[in-house]
């Protein structure tokens, strides 16, 4: 609720002399609701508004301690303080009742200043947490927000030592997302791509390129064929930027999943399904789901785009190559399943493309009147 408006407390109780009791002690300060039993209580409550329980325990068909039950396992209200009220002064009841997630007890026959202070002190504690906990959100979007920054920073560094422009990490982020989403309810990929992984899988997609930072000039931006030596040396990109995450993450903790992630990317980006690619020539289910997602999303991303060493492509040349292959690029680098939903969401791939292409041959190339030939 907003500071400054009365706040709201419901009052459950079956006896109607309780409830015009606690309403004589507490309507001047306060906006009251009641309810005489449980079901009627979890029903106002599911409408929301409410700020605090004051909660009977004896009540028929639904006692006191099965209603706070109820409330503490509903994450939408768990967070409301529940005061009981009873006239039991048993200390166990009392135990029993604060185990359960009640802040307070108040016995009867009530006593208007206990009562008064003791809603009132609850109050101004909700209060207190409320807004600590909006400071801690607020705060812990700045930081996300600067993570991200900082992410896209570091894998925007290495894109323009090697493309010479940042887009890659734009388009690269949102083909992943968008294959994880069409691939989310795949019996195959189901356990993986949970909302909070497909999170971390854009977050951590501008990494993947991280380790190019550590390849020569010489070589990284060579617009000829690489020698086999210098091929060599290239393809040790994938392992520098697997060192490089892995010791961050070591650094703190090793617990993120977004590190995780962000590491299989870059280790295995490059690994093709049917074990032709590097470092590690692994195949089929060895590699990651998360580097074979981002296969698809980087060798699109690479054939229609500018290069040193070629034009960008059509989109619809680039489709033809990954469905078809072209001597360098096969179907069979491919998880089959994977390939399947680009092939469905291509036209998604192309508009993506568009949005974030950095230079204008490119968008040209990206239209959708372009031939594949």
């Amino acid at each position: 609720m907003t500071l400054g408006l009365k706040y709201t407390i419901l009052i459950v109780d079956d006896s109607p002399g309780n409830i015009d009791i606690l309403v004589g002690y507490l309507k001047e300060s306060y906006s009251l609701k009641v309810a005489t039993d449980g079901d009627r209580a979890l029903k106002v409550l599911s409408q929301g508004g409410i700020d605090m329980v004051l909660l009977d325990i004896m009540m028929p068909k639904m006692d006191g301690f099965e209603v706070c039950e109820k409330i503490m396992a509903d994450e939408k209200i768990c967070h409301l303080p529940v005061i009981f009220l009873t006239a039991k002064d048993s200390t166990l009841d009392e135990e029993h009742g604060l185990k359960l997630g009640a802040v307070d007890y108040i016995t009867k026959p009530f006593n208007p200043s206990i009562v008064k202070a003791r809603v009132r002190n609850h109050l101004e504690l909700k209060a207190h947490r409320d807004q600590l906990e909006v400071l801690v959100s607020r705060r812990t979007n700045q930081l996300m927000q600067t993570q991200d920054a900082m992410i896209e920073a570091i894998g925007t560094m290495a894109e323009y030592r090697d493309t010479e422009t940042g887009g890659h990490i734009k388009r690269t982020q949102r083909y992943v997302k968008l294959l994880a989403e069409k691939l989310q309810n795949h019996p195959r990929f189901c356990s993986f791509l949970t909302d909070q992984n497909i999170s971390s899988l854009f977050k951590s997609a501008p990494l993947h390129d991280v380790g190019k930072v550590a390849v020569p000039d010489a070589i990284l931006l060579k617009p000829d064929k690489l020698t086999p030596g210098e091929f060599e040396i290239m393809k040790q990109h994938t392992v520098f930027g697997h060192d490089v995450i892995h010791s961050v993450q070591n650094k703190l903790g090793g617990g993120s999943s977004f590190l995780r992630i962000a590491k299989e990317i870059a280790y295995g980006h490059q690994e093709r399904f049917d074990g032709s690619g590097y470092p590690l020539g692994r195949k089929g289910e060895e590699i990651p789901i998360s580097a074979r997602l981002m296969t698809v999303a980087d060798v699109y991303d690479a054939l229609i785009s500018k290069r040193v060493y070629k034009p960008a492509f059509p989109h619809a040349k680039a489709v033809e190559i990954i469905l078809n292959g072209d001597g360098r690029t096969h179907p069979h680098h491919f998880d089959p399943d994977i390939l399947e939903a680009f092939k469905s969401n291509a036209e998604e791939f192309r508009m993506i493309a568009f949005d974030y292409a950095d230079f204008d041959e490119e968008k040209e190339a990206l239209s959708p009147t372009i031939s594949p030939d």
